[in-house]
């Protein structure tokens, strides 16, 4: 999975010569006449991420000219897997640990492709990881981000709810925890009922994750949304809309990807994974607009729309997780468009309903360029989801504020004294950046990771 990353330079390799912006003419003072001449009939500039191949006198290839933007700058190596010719590359030397640890973290997220179809044109160009660069932290961000890339990459017809169970299986396995689940009507012998009425016109049965690593340190519980395809249920979606709902089991990828990291890490905590898994299907026995459901926490749910199936399924497992009172709850979901038309695909809306975890993950999402944008839990719109006879509805009449209110919906399964954060997120590029080629894609789990690792002490020893 990692194979274009090697721990050595062998003889040979090729050096990459990162030139900070604005930087090229100094760099040219160091180097020979035919490099000088070579860079200047290419009128290369070094604008970050742009590259030059600069050969030897003999015509061989001797270095490649890279602009970057900063010292830990990570997407502007993420072409140099695919744009440059297969061969091993190293990076200076005196490069310090925070930049050789990134800009090794943008080769490796660079090399991805989702090749479970359709076989690659070519292998990735390989990097010798830096000297100083952090490399168990860059295998294991790596990993989680291609593991998340991966699982949201699969057709719902390889991956419903019995598939996503079992990737969520592997990862325990790997990682030491404790696993089980409950699977279609034992839902309703367990008090699940929101999760069961979902799910239960698909002829893949609905199911309840359940993973549990650590036994000591922070309760730290993660709730991802597993909605393996959304046909929209009875409220269907038309054709545009429903093309990309494979990707709606996005928020139970990013909780599996987190989780891998975090036991690959041995952090010391108490760490739990819920993810719901459904497929949201039309059939005889498909829930319908303005039934009415009795949650796991005993708040009656209208449905409004079959269509906001997601915060349906959340709701019980965050009833659930909030059972053993966590130190943090996360909970992650592809939940709305509302989002994506605020804050684009890039960056996942945040909700908090504690002003400092909400900054703290703020703060390190900036540090390790992994960004988010927090949107406000504004009580007063809680209105646009009342009910006349259910305590409230999962959709509203109101074509405001869908993100906030879909939180808001989320919030009232939480315990006010539970420190808990929200995060709507797209799990998809629309278009290829450096790094992050078209198709799925893990954001702020590094974020995450970080703000948990600040909580949780120190390693395990493994």
């Amino acid at each position: 999975m990692l194979e274009h990353l090697v721990d050595r330079a062998p003889a040979g390799a090729i050096a990459i010569e990162p030139i900070p912006e604005g930087g090229l003419e100094r760099w040219l003072a160091g180097q020979d006449a035919v490099t000088k001449a070579w860079v200047a009939a290419n009128g290369y500039k070094a604008k970050p991420g742009r590259h030059l191949l600069i050969p030897d006198a003999a015509g061989r290839l001797a270095c490649v000219a890279l602009g970057v933007t900063a010292e830990t700058d990570i997407w502007s190596y993420g072409d140099l897997p695919v744009a440059l010719p297969e061969a091993v590359y190293r990076l200076p030397d005196a490069m310090e640990g925070e930049a050789a640890t990134a800009a090794a973290l943008g080769w490796a997220l660079g090399g991805y492709g989702f090749d479970r179809y359709k076989k690659r044109d070519r292998k990735p160009a390989r990097l010798a990881l830096p000297k100083a660069a952090d490399k168990a932290r860059v295998r294991r961000e790596a990993a989680a981000i291609f593991l998340v890339r991966d699982l949201v990459n699969t057709p719902a017809e390889d991956m419903g709810p019995a598939e996503l169970a079992e990737a969520a299986r592997k990862v325990a396995k790997a990682g030491g925890a404790k696993f089980s689940t409950i699977i279609g009507p034992a839902l309703l012998k367990r008090n699940y009922p929101c999760i069961h009425i979902v799910g239960r016109a698909s002829s893949r049965p609905p199911r309840l994750i359940d993973l549990r690593w650590g036994r000591r340190g922070p309760k730290v519980t993660l709730v991802g949304k597993g909605v393996c395809f959304d046909s929209g249920g009875l409220d269907l979606k038309t054709a545009n809309y429903m093309q990309l709902m494979k990707k709606d089991m996005g928020g139970a990828a990013h909780v599996l990807g987190l989780a891998q990291m975090i036991m690959a890490a041995g952090l010391e905590l108490r760490l739990r994974v819920l993810i719901p898994a459904v497929e949201n299907s039309v059939s005889a026995n498909a829930y319908r607009p303005l039934d009415i459901v009795r949650s796991r926490k005993g708040l009656t749910v209208e449905i409004g729309n079959t269509d906001a199936e997601g915060r349906v399924i959340l709701c019980d497992a965050l009833a659930e997780a909030d059972t053993e009172k966590p130190d943090l709850l996360i909970d992650i979901a592809t939940l709305t468009g509302a989002a994506r038309v605020a804050l684009g695909p890039d960056l996942p809306a945040l909700f908090a309903n504690d002003d400092l975890v909400a900054e703290a993950v703020l703060k390190h999402g900036k540090a390790v360029e992994d960004p988010l944008w927090r949107l406000p839990l504004h009580k007063p719109y809680r209105k646009l989801i009342d009910s006349k006879i259910a305590d409230i509805n999962n959709a509203g009449d109101s074509p405001f504020a869908g993100a906030i209110t879909a939180a808001l919906f989320l919030a009232d399964f939480v315990d006010p004294a539970t420190h808990w954060l929200h995060l709507d997120v797209m799990a998809w590029n629309p278009t290829a950046r450096p790094g992050r080629p078209v198709g799925a894609e893990a954001v702020a789990i590094r974020a995450l990771y970080a703000l948990i690792a600040d909580q949780a002490g120190p390693r395990r020893k493994r």
